[in-house]
């Protein structure tokens, strides 16, 4: 296949991928004393035994650094009304500063979790695979906190939206 035709395809992809809404999540974790956060779409259950998610980041993100040297992560799924989380985690600010709005809890030792997050899925890396510009990661789920009614901030079409 020339590269004509896989940018022409990449470019279709892009495009289609634009109508499959989905639900926007921060992705966490702890390394050497820092906090590192992360806005994605790329997050899904894999298996209820064992209970894991797969999540996937860009090699290029921050987040990928210590996700490489087999951090542990939390996947925080939020409310409609946390679209500013979602900015911020998404590129507006960078580092430490991407933790100064919302309710973030965690002591020293653990992935930072999002209070009042709709669930937030504390998990141990237990696999990992590179693949393109991304880095696949699987996460055993060890710990699940739920909160309040289920209103998800849903990605669709380059926009933040609710569900209806």
């Amino acid at each position: 296949m020339s590269t004509v035709e896989t940018e022409s395809i990449a470019q279709s992809l892009r495009a289609g991928l634009r109508r499959l809404a989905k639900a926007v999540v921060v992705i966490t974790c702890r390394h050497a004393d820092r906090r590192f956060a992360m806005t994605a779409t790329a997050v899904s259950e894999l298996s209820m035994d064992p209970p894991s998610l797969v999540i996937c980041v860009n090699r290029s993100a921050s987040l990928d650094a210590p996700l490489s040297l087999g951090a542990g992560f939390c996947v925080n799924i939020l409310r409609a009304d946390q679209q500013e989380i979602a900015a911020i985690c998404a590129g507006a600010v960078k580092g430490e500063a991407r933790f100064a709005v919302g309710h973030w809890q965690g002591e020293a030792t653990d992935s930072p979790w999002l209070e009042d997050a709709q669930a937030s899925f504390a998990c141990r890396q237990d696999g990992a695979f590179d693949y393109g510009t991304h880095r696949m990661i699987i996460g055993r789920v060890e710990r699940v906190r739920l909160h309040g009614e289920t209103d998800p901030l849903v990605y669709v079409d380059g926009r933040y939206k609710r569900v209806a």
